[in-house]
């Protein structure tokens, strides 16, 4: 009975520690912590790693989240030149 009882505690501690981590940090805090000029590695602090990015003439567009709830970023030279976001809290 101990070891069933330590799993419904441990369980729900876990879910609340891991789970904000994979959409907690697109929020709209984080968002206005990002400033033009910073380098990808300052944004990745803040943001973690980005879902994806693509890279076209010199530019890399980097996006947090997804289509419904996001941040994108716009690097040039390794600096952000662009932020934009959608339906941030």
């Amino acid at each position: 009975m101990k070891a069933s009882r330590l799993r419904w505690t441990v369980v729900p501690l876990l879910a609340a520690v891991l789970l904000p981590g994979c959409s907690g940090k697109t929020s709209l805090e984080n968002y206005n912590r990002l400033k033009v000029g910073q380098s990808y590695d300052e944004v990745k602090l803040v943001l973690g790693d980005p879902a994806r990015c693509d890279e076209a003439l010199g530019v890399r567009s980097c996006t947090w989240g997804d289509e419904q709830r996001g941040i994108n970023v716009a690097f040039v030279g390794g600096q952000v030149l662009l932020l934009s976001a959608r339906n941030l809290k």
